[in-house]
C-alpha cells in the first residue's frame, strides 16, 4: 500500500523550488571522466583556509564524542570584541543561511511581505515562502545595478522583513555608503532590515563600500547583519556564519527557533583559529580581487556583457541558454552556475579561482561558444 505523505504536508511546501546547490567534484569526475576539476560554481575561496585552522583540527578527534558549546561562547566573545557589540547581540549558525531560516521562522508568516532582490540568493525567497509569506522582488536596472528609487519606494510600504544583499549574489553589484544611508532613511521602523554581507571582505576593496554596522548603530530601526566564514575565510566545508543584531531582544527571539548545537565543534574551533590569522584571509582576498578584475577585462574584451562585481564571482550575459553552456563546460571539468530564474536563463555565474583555473575557464568558454576569449 502506497502512503501519500504529500497530502499531509503544509500547503506551502510542495510548491517550493529546490535550492540549486550545484554538483560536487566527484559527481563531475564520475559523469565526464575528467581528471582536473575547476570548482568555479560555489564562490569558495580557492586558496583555502589558514594553516592555523589545519593545526587547530589536530585535537578534534578527542572531542568528537561530546556535544559542542550550544551558545558558541568563545566564538561569540571574540566576534563581539571584533565588531564592538555585546555578545548578546550575536547569533551563530550552521552557515549564514541557517540564520536566514531562523529569521523567517521567528518573524514571518501568512499575510506578511518579505522584500528582496531579483535575481536573488534563492533562500531569501524560499524560506519566507516556506512560512507562508509573500515575497516582493525588486528588479535591477537595465545596467545590472541596484535600483535605489524602486528599493526606497518598496521599503516605504513597510514589508515585515527586507533582505538587503550587499553586495548582491548572484550579480555582484553593491550599495555605496550614500545609497545605503538613503535606504535606511526610507525604511519603516516596522521592517526588520537584514543586511546580508556574505562577501563583505571582497567588497571592502571597492571604493564607497559602507561601514554597515556603523551606519546601522542608533538608526532607530530593527536590523540584523549577516556574515559568514564560508567565503573569504575558507571554511565552506564546516558551515559557520553569524548575525549581529541591533539589540539582544532580536537574538533572544532567534534563539527560540534555533536548533540546539547548530554549530558543530569543528566549525567553532576552525572559526576561532581563522580569526587569529586575518593576514592569510586578506592575502587570499587581494589575490582573488586581482584575478577577478583580470578575468572580467578579458571577458568584456571578447564582447561579453559582465556585471560590475564587488565579490569573488562574475555574472555574465551569454546571449543564449546558460544551462547548455554550463553543460559544455562540465564536460571539460569546469563547474559553474547557470542562473535559472525567469528572465535570467542566459546568465552564467562563475566564481573566481586560481589563475590557472580562470585561464582554463576562459579557454573552455571560448570553445563552447565558438569564439575567441
Amino acid at each position: 500500500m502506497t502512503v501519500n505523505s504529500a497530502a499531509l504536508a503544509r500547503a506551502e511546501v510542495p510548491a517550493l523550488p529546490a535550492y540549486n546547490a550545484g554538483l560536487s567534484s566527484d559527481a563531475v569526475r564520475a559523469r565526464y571522466g575528467v581528471a582536473h576539476i575547476a570548482r568555479l560554481g560555489s564562490n569558495e575561496n580557492p586558496y583555502g583556509c589558514s594553516p592555523r585552522v589545519v593545526a587547530a583540527m589536530g585535537d578534534l578527534a578527542r572531542q568528537i564524542p561530546y556535544y559542542p558549546d550550544a551558545s558558541c561562547s568563545a566564538l561569540r566573545e571574540v566576534l563581539a570584541v571584533r565588531h564592538g557589540v555585546q555578545p548578546e547581540q550575536l547569533v551563530l549558525g550552521n552557515g549564514s543561511e541557517d540564520i536566514i531560516q531562523m529569521l523567517c521562522q521567528a518573524f514571518t508568516g501568512h499575510g506578511d511581505v518579505v522584500l528582496t532582490q531579483r535575481p536573488s540568493f534563492g533562500l531569501h525567497e524560499i524560506y519566507p515562502r516556506m512560512m507562508g509569506a509573500t515575497v516582493e522582488l525588486v528588479a535591477l536596472t537595465a545596467d545590472l545595478e541596484f535600483d535605489l528609487a524602486a528599493w526606497c519606494a518598496a521599503l516605504q510600504r513597510a514589508p515585515k522583513l527586507a533582505f538587503i544583499s550587499n553586495p548582491s549574489n548572484p550579480v555582484g553589484c553593491m550599495w555605496t555608503a550614500e545609497q545605503f544611508a538613503q535606504l535606511l532613511q526610507a525604511a519603516s521602523p516596522d521592517t526588520l532590515l537584514v543586511v546580508d554581507e556574505a562577501y563583505v571582505e571582497y567588497a571592502q576593496h571597492t571604493p564607497g563600500y559602507p561601514d554597515t554596522l556603523a551606519l546601522l548603530q542608533g538608526c532607530g530601526k530593527p536590523w540584523v547583519v549577516l556574515r559568514t566564514f564560508s567565503k573569504a575565510w575558507g571554511l565552506a566545508g564546516l558551515r559557520v556564519g553569524y548575525g549581529v543584531a541591533g539589540d539582544a531582544a532580536t537574538i533572544a527571539l532567534l534563539d527560540r527557533v534555533r536548533t540546539p548545537f547548530n554549530v558543530n565543534q569543528a566549525a567553532q574551533i576552525a572559526a576561532l583559529a581563522a580569526l587569529k590569522d586575518e593576514a592569510f584571509m586578506r592575502r587570499s582576498v587581494q589575490a582573488t580581487v586581482t584575478e577577478r578584475d583580470a578575468l572580467a577585462q578579458r571577458l568584456r574584451a571578447a564582447g561579453l556583457r559582465v556585471a560590475s562585481s564587488a565579490t569573488n564571482f562574475l555574472f555574465m550575459d551569454l546571449g543564449q541558454d546558460a544551462a547548455v553552456v554550463a553543460e559544455g563546460l562540465l564536460a571539460q571539468g569546469i563547474i559553474t552556475k547557470p542562473w535559472k530564474e525567469p528572465g535570467f536563463s542566459q546568465f552564467l555565474r562563475v566564481s573566481v579561482g586560481l589563475a590557472e583555473d580562470n585561464k582554463r575557464f576562459a579557454l573552455a568558454l571560448a570553445s563552447v561558444l565558438g569564439r575567441p576569449i
